[in-house]
């Protein structure tokens, strides 16, 4: 059964060029966001590894941790930063999960159960370990994406959508399109108009069923 929307992620225990840690533990009571590559030292991957590295004070201002997940081991990892900073212009301070074993990429089902590393193998054989998962401080998957080796994550879309889920949660709230922060948001229709009234004030009936107010403060 593959990894869903509202399920826990696996608590598992894994090695990391910052040491060993349990992912629960780590996640502690902030958000999160797993980020994964088939291999390390490839091209696509150095320049998103790069990106969410100028993105620290991003992510610390929504109280969000980031982790990186590559099916190399932990020396490797260590190297490749270099590679990753030089690219960047900054430090790449976040942990990289050494996935040698596929514990990772199968728990969260990017790989099959019978999915093995042969030797003298490519990116093309971890083609699918390229997923984007964010956490909720419940250690529950929220959303996730996966792209093709070919085409590099957009992380202004990771971060936009980061906001969409923070904002939903604790609000009673949903996103539109291409919402972004500022922006009007959606009362559900489970919500009445005395209701929404009552909780959001002004509103505008779109549809019966859409209906835009200001985004709580």
């Amino acid at each position: 059964m593959g990894l869903r929307i509202n399920d826990t992620i696996p608590n598992l225990t894994v090695d990391t060029d910052h040491g060993t840690i349990t992912l629960h533990d780590w996640i502690g009571d902030d958000w999160a966001i797993l980020f994964s590559h088939p291999k390390d030292f490839t091209p696509v991957c150095t320049t998103e590894f790069g990106a969410v590295a100028q993105l620290a004070d991003e992510w610390a201002a929504r109280g969000t941790k980031v982790i990186g997940v590559s099916v190399d081991g932990v020396e490797d990892h260590k190297k490749w930063k270099g590679d990753i900073e030089k690219v960047a212009g900054t430090t790449a301070g976040f942990p990289i999960i050494a996935d040698t074993g596929l514990e990772v990429s199968k728990a969260f089902d990017m790989l099959p159960a019978e999915a093995y590393l042969p030797d003298g193998r490519t990116p093309a054989d971890s083609a699918t370990v390229r997923s984007v998962f964010i956490i909720g401080p419940d250690k529950q998957l929220k959303l996730s994406m996966t792209y093709p080796m070919t085409v590099g994550r957009n992380f202004a879309e990771v971060l936009r959508a980061l906001d969409g889920l923070q904002m939903a949660t604790g609000n009673g709230v949903a996103t539109p399109a291409n919402w972004v922060p500022g922006d009007d948001v959606i009362i559900p229709p489970t919500v009445s108009n005395e209701d929404a009234k009552a909780k959001f004030g002004e509103f505008e009936t779109i549809l019966p069923y859409l209906r835009k107010t200001k985004a709580p403060g």
